[in-house]
């Protein structure tokens, strides 16, 4: 294969990450052709509900793995927090980036240095909105649709107090300087992946020219983390979360639990980094039957 054919939403933010796995495929392979073919999935193109509602995270890798299957891209490039839990066999995660900063982010209207708890905080997940509450008691929190630019947007209309953002797709953007404030891990736990890219492949096509992308630390977080939101069957509509960190050989991964009326628990554990899967689902099974 002298060329390959890369797959990705359209935003901005999407051909940004997806230009990032070009550039590795070139410092890998500088022979290497590279093709970009954008598409709007169906989760960019409904905008007036929040994805719980509309079918789940499938919505924005349905066109992508579509392609895919039938041969008009090589592979694609997600968020991998974007992922649904299940993977179609026949199209497999073949590389993960290394971690970027895993934080969630507060975004405040330009030329404002506080919240205004007069209107709602936007954010996109039950995830968010539930740590929110713990940290803001006295706040409004309103679910918030659209990529990041048109959400930023939304937010200098007047139509928000405060946004709850990745602080990597910002920093990704270029727009680290609205940036008002990081969470830490312990005030908000990210979602699962978050921070990560993940490149999906058809399962006949060589991948070797990504082989100096794929991250090994990037790769054990990730399946991890997944490995606990999957055995907890959660996705867009359930409120969880998990943050796995490396040192050395041992991998410690943080989930989040919540019971029917909303109740927050964490808990961790650690074990050896070629045991997280695992080590992520052993703890959602016990976090699970302390707690349901």
């Amino acid at each position: 294969m002298n060329k390959i054919r890369i797959g990705s939403r359209e935003s901005r933010l999407a051909v940004i990450q997806s230009e990032i796995v070009i550039e590795a495929i070139h410092g890998c392979d500088p022979q290497m052709e590279t093709e970009l073919v954008t598409m709007k999935t169906t989760g960019d193109k409904i905008l007036d509900r929040t994805l719980d509602k509309i079918g789940g995270k499938g919505l924005f890798v349905k066109e992508l793995d579509a392609a895919l299957l039938d041969g008009r891209v090589d592979i694609t490039v997600h968020s991998s927090k974007d992922l649904p839990m299940e993977i179609d066999p026949r199209l497999p995660l073949v590389a993960f980036s290394k971690r970027a900063d895993p934080r969630d982010v507060l975004v405040l209207p330009q030329g404002q240095d506080t919240i205004d708890f007069t209107k709602p905080i936007g954010c996109s997940s039950l995830r968010r909105q539930l740590q929110l509450r713990r940290l803001f008691p006295q706040a409004k929190v309103a679910p918030i649709r659209g990529n990041v630019l048109t959400r930023l947007q939304k937010l200098d209309n007047g139509e928000f107090s405060a946004l709850v953002l990745a602080g990597a797709g910002l920093a990704r953007l270029g727009l680290e300087n609205r940036i008002s404030r990081y969470f830490s891990v312990e005030e908000i736990l990210p979602a699962a992946g978050q921070a990560i890219l993940a490149v999906q492949a058809h399962e006949d096509v060589d991948t070797a020219c990504l082989k100096t992308f794929d991250d090994a630390d990037g790769r054990d977080c990730l399946l991890a983390e997944r490995a606990f939101v999957r055995t907890l069957d959660g996705g867009c509509s359930s409120p969880v979360a998990a943050f796995a960190t490396i040192d050395g050989d041992t991998l410690t991964l943080k989930g989040m639990y919540v019971t029917a009326d909303e109740t927050l628990y964490f808990e961790s554990v650690s074990g050896p980094r070629s045991e997280g899967e695992k080590l992520g689902a052993a703890l959602a099974q016990e976090m699970r039957r302390k707690y349901s």
